[in-house]
């Protein structure tokens, strides 16, 4: 086994031919051979942006296609890309506006606060006009993570625009996925008796076993949820100063919002049963699920990246050192061990798994700029270089970073390098 973090710190950066390290078990060094990947630049960020847009984007519906050989005018289940990565290229919309503004381009502004702008209202189209009490099979929500993502983007757009209307949608599918709906009439994903959130609802009563499961990718995100909710809601702001009493149809079991204390304490105390349940401190890796007291230790990109946010952002608010320390673990775990052996971000089969490094990047911008963790840097632009590399003849970027993709390109696999770029600048 190669010491990775040696290796890292070496010659990742310009992806260098030759790269000594000892090995684990004695003093021998080893001369890994790989090959010299030209740095992105800034420009490519643009590019490669661009591109995903062009090719991926439905001209007509304003929502991804499920890849690049459909037609605009995609409105189907089939047809489209999956109802929660929806929310994950609204966010990178967001970022794109975002690097605008640091880049000072007036005209890049315009055009992607109207991509902002266009997404949302296509989204909010086809998606049952964000009635998260609609359950239908093509167009409504059905599982509670689904609904969580878009918490954290309706969240991430008040943040920054601070419109109203992102509020009211954050709040509402926030306290849906909390508390149940007052029409579906499910249980909730917070467990009110062990703690943590389930996955999957459950209409029966009294509740069977069959959404016993704790996921990561509902866990953590509500963390980031509920964060991202307390940052942006103004201590002064009256609504906020106390939960909602009313509640959805008038029925107090189910309100339609969180103080803005409620949210921090929601985002710790889920976070607490997240590190306890889903997360080992020896090595790093954050666990996919937990069953009862079955536990899967099967780490994916995705869910190591929403524990390094929750982590990083209750760092960032509280100073406790032990917030930061987790964020590091996971992210070397991220490295060192699930990047092997090109050190370049993995992939895994399953057709929406290309979107899981779109997912991380947002959160290891976090770590490097807002905690200050450069360190990881060379890692992430080695991964960035490669996928550019062997970007198709469209500037279309693959999951497997290592090889060019083919004609047809699914907007999951697509997102990843353009994700990364445009939360990580360069200086040319």
């Amino acid at each position: 086994m190669i010491k990775q973090y040696i290796i890292s710190a070496i010659s990742l950066f310009c992806g260098a031919c030759f790269i000594s390290a000892c090995s684990d078990d004695d003093d021998s060094v080893y001369v890994l051979d790989y090959e010299i990947v030209t740095p992105y630049t800034n420009a490519d960020t643009w590019v490669a942006y661009d591109a995903f847009n062009e090719y991926l984007l439905d001209k007509e519906t304003h929502i991804y296609k499920k890849d690049s050989s459909v037609p605009n005018g995609a409105n189907t289940k089939k047809t489209v890309g999956a109802i929660w990565t929806q929310a994950i290229y609204w966010d990178m919309s967001m970022n794109a506006y975002k690097r605008a503004v640091k880049e000072n381009d007036a005209a890049k502004q315009t055009k992607y606060k109207a991509l902002v702008d266009e997404i949302f209202e296509g989204n909010k189209a086809h998606y049952v006009d964000f009635n998260w009490h609609d359950p239908n099979g093509e167009t409504g929500w059905f599982i509670y993570d689904d609904i969580m993502w878009w918490t954290i983007s309706h969240a991430r757009a008040y943040e920054l625009f601070k419109d109203e209307k992102y509020l009211k949608l954050a709040d509402e599918s926030f306290c849906r996925v909390w508390h149940g709906s007052y029409i579906v009439k499910d249980r909730g994903s917070y467990d009110k008796v062990d703690g943590g959130m389930f996955w999957q609802w459950n209409q029966s009563n009294p509740p069977d076993t069959s959404g016993k499961g704790k996921m990561a990718c509902i866990n953590f995100p509500t963390v980031i949820a509920a964060m991202t909710l307390y940052n942006s809601i103004s201590p002064s702001d009256e609504q906020h100063k106390k939960d909602d009493e009313t509640g959805f149809g008038g029925n107090s079991n189910y309100p339609r919002w969180h103080s803005r204390d409620t949210y921090l304490a929601n985002a710790k105390e889920i976070y607490d049963w997240g590190v306890k349940n889903l997360f080992d401190k020896n090595t790093g890796n954050v666990a996919d699920s937990r069953h009862g007291n079955d536990v899967a230790w099967k780490a994916t990109v995705y869910n190591q990246g929403t524990f390094i946010g929750a982590s990083c952002m209750l760092y960032k608010l509280t100073g406790e050192q032990e917030y930061l320390d987790n964020a590091i673990m996971a992210t070397k775990y991220t490295m060192d061990t699930m990047s092997e052996p090109l050190y370049i971000l993995p992939f895994k089969d399953g057709e929406e798994q290309g979107i899981y490094t779109a997912i991380f990047a947002q959160y290891m911008e976090m770590l490097v700029y807002d905690c200050g963790q450069t360190q990881f840097r060379p890692w992430l632009e080695r991964t960035i270089n490669y996928g550019w590399k062997y970007r198709n003849e469209r500037n279309l970027t693959n999951k497997d970073y290592s090889k060019v993709p083919g004609k047809d390109v699914s907007c999951y696999d697509a997102s990843g390098v353009p994700a990364l770029m445009l939360v990580l600048p360069t200086d040319k």
